[in-house]
């Protein structure tokens, strides 16, 4: 299990870091971490390399285990009051805008990244019951964005399908099948008697992803958006380890629980 977490908690780092560098190299809000502002609000580029500096700091805490738990508290609170701010209301004015519905869960997923590495790196420290909740809403948004992603696939099956390598038959059959993944991987992860594997599989499934579909991607298309879905993929992938890490495996507490009555009766 600690590997699990030390990977996942490596993963979300390298993302949050690779994000505050696209702002600070673009000199704009071009992540899903924090939204575009508004027309009626000047685009200060300071913002953005604010942004970027949050972003960075937070990865590199998280890599140095120098104060990860503040920086990742702090970040997540920062994605959310943007979130708040700036998409919900968006959000509520075009409820059928796909792309809304895409950013939005985006950034409510990466705020739940920050409270997963919070989560972890707290848990053993002496508070347990706010590491518990850290995960379990890191682990609620992931499995919520697997559900809307899911959604989405179905709803847009054509549109997913072209994003399937060429090398790789039957592009409809592999968007269908990755809904009902997506679908499985949300509930098994709410389950704690499959919240484990459950975990263990969508970080398996998301880094596939990782290696046949976003890494050629930024290869050939060299585009922003592509680098930015990479790492998002990514932090996701070290969501689900940290899921896994810190599931509770249901049978061996039931078999400690039975033992002391079963010495009791010998």
């Amino acid at each position: 299990m600690k590997n699990l977490q030390i990977v996942g908690q490596l993963f979300i780092a390298c993302a949050l870091v690779a994000f505050g560098v696209q702002h600070f190299v673009l000199g704009s809000l071009v992540t899903r971490a924090f939204p575009s502002l508004p027309a009626w609000m000047p685009s200060a580029p300071a913002l953005a390399y604010a942004a970027g500096l949050l972003l960075c700091a937070t990865g590199l805490a998280v890599l140095a285990k120098f104060k990860a738990r503040t920086f990742c508290l702090v970040l997540a609170a920062a994605i959310g009051a943007a979130f708040a701010l700036f998409l919900l209301p968006s959000l509520l004015a075009e409820p059928r805008n796909p792309m809304l519905w895409t950013n939005s869960g985006k950034a409510l997923v990466l705020a739940g990244a920050c409270l997963l590495v919070a989560g972890s790196v707290s848990a053993g420290t002496g508070t347990g019951g706010k590491a518990d909740a850290c995960i379990a809403t890191g682990t609620l948004s992931l499995s919520g964005f697997f559900v809307l992603a899911a959604i989405q696939h179905v709803m847009y099956a054509g549109f997913v399908a072209t994003l399937i390598p060429d090398f790789i038959p039957g592009h409809l059959f592999w968007t269908y099948f990755a809904a009902v993944a997506l679908i499985a991987g949300a509930i098994g992860m709410l389950v704690p008697r499959t919240a484990q594997l459950a975990a263990r599989m969508s970080a398996l499934m998301v880094f596939l992803w990782v290696l046949l579909l976003h890494i050629p991607r930024v290869l050939t298309i060299r585009d922003a958006n592509e680098t930015t879905a990479l790492f998002e993929a990514l932090a996701m992938c070290g969501m689900a380890l940290l899921v896994a890490a810190h599931a509770r495996a249901v049978a061996p507490v039931a078999q400690v629980e039975r033992a002391p009555s079963r010495h009791a009766q010998g």
